[in-house]
């Protein structure tokens, strides 16, 4: 496994920025349908001594809102962006899946006025009407697997994993939705055995894990355990938060509830292969980002990228 990040361009001061805190591997919001440009933004990272290996898509909202027959010619410009995808030669693509997608509360703050992101569902308007209706668990599971049994042949085909993040964040019902990863651990193993695959699995987040969770440092190890030892996490946001289910704030990675030292070395006991990234860093209005360059050129990312070296340096040393 080895320091990667996500959401990130191929500027010169991003890749600068990517190589002088030791980060060679990446994921980039690089446009799915245009492989002319997935071509070129691979060899201009890779001139760099970056390796673009995967890349974030958006679903259209027909896909997971159900809205037919839209969501049929959606999912085939999907297939398409998979097609892609292979042929540049990107490892996988990370997508969402949620008809209420990221939420969150105003924002909370730490040492050195770092801002942290929030959730106290307590303040939440809940009520809110949401344009997809109400949608039981049952009912976006079957939208997932109509997703699923169109797509995941095509990433078969092509050799493309398709990385699922979590609904970010867990909860029983966000504005009628019934979120498909709650319970946590209940929720990602009903996902992961949707369809049988080597191409199917999580772009897995430790922090959005670790939301829904009451206990997430005693619960959280054993999650990672289970997935990372089958094979199914393609990705991994290395993150922590501190609080629980309901309320949290999204932490540095070392004053958080969840021990990443123990979750690195599970990672490196079960063989897990890939990036492990920071995400949802804390923010600084020290921090100044020239018009086009990624919010990830960062103090916050800086420190994470130099946190996750080390915890990789320590449960690989003998």
């Amino acid at each position: 496994m080895y320091v990667g990040v996500q959401g990130i361009g191929t500027s010169k001061m991003e890749l600068e920025f990517l190589r002088r805190h030791g980060v060679t591997h990446m994921d980039s919001n690089a446009d799915a349908g245009n492989l002319d440009e997935l071509v070129r933004e691979r060899e201009t990272a890779a001139a760099a001594g970056v390796d673009l290996e995967m890349i974030h898509i958006p679903l259209a909202e027909s896909i997971p809102l159900a809205l037919d027959p839209q969501r049929d010619q959606d999912i085939d410009e999907i297939c398409r962006w998979i097609e892609n995808a292979g042929k540049s030669g990107l490892r996988g693509l990370n997508y969402n899946f949620s008809t209420v997608g990221y939420q969150r509360t105003e924002t909370r703050y730490g040492r050195g006025g770092s801002g942290y992101s929030s959730w106290e569902f307590s303040k939440y308007d809940n009520d809110k009407p949401h344009k997809g209706g109400n949608v039981d668990r049952d009912e976006i599971f079957a939208r997932i697997s109509y997703f699923l049994e169109r797509v995941i042949p095509v990433a078969e085909e092509y050799k493309v994993q398709m990385a699922c993040h979590l609904p970010d964040p867990p909860a029983h019902v966000l504005r009628g939705e019934e979120r498909w990863n709650f319970p946590v651990f209940e929720g990602l193993k009903r996902f992961s055995e949707l369809v049988d695959s080597p191409c199917h699995g999580f772009n897995f987040c430790c922090g959005v894990a670790s939301e829904g969770l009451e206990k997430p440092g005693e619960q959280l190890p054993e999650i990672v355990e289970y997935f990372s030892s089958r094979q199914k996490i393609f990705n991994v946001h290395f993150r922590n938060i501190r609080g629980g289910l309901n309320d949290f704030v999204e932490v540095w990675p070392d004053e958080g509830d969840v021990d990443m030292l123990t979750l690195a070395r599970i990672f490196h006991r079960t063989g897990y292969p890939y990036m492990l990234m920071p995400d949802h860093a804390p923010s600084h209005p020290d921090d100044k980002h020239p018009p086009g360059v990624s919010v990830r050129v960062s103090q916050g990312w800086a420190f994470q990228f130099g946190y996750i070296i080390a915890m990789i340096q320590a449960v690989s040393t003998p």
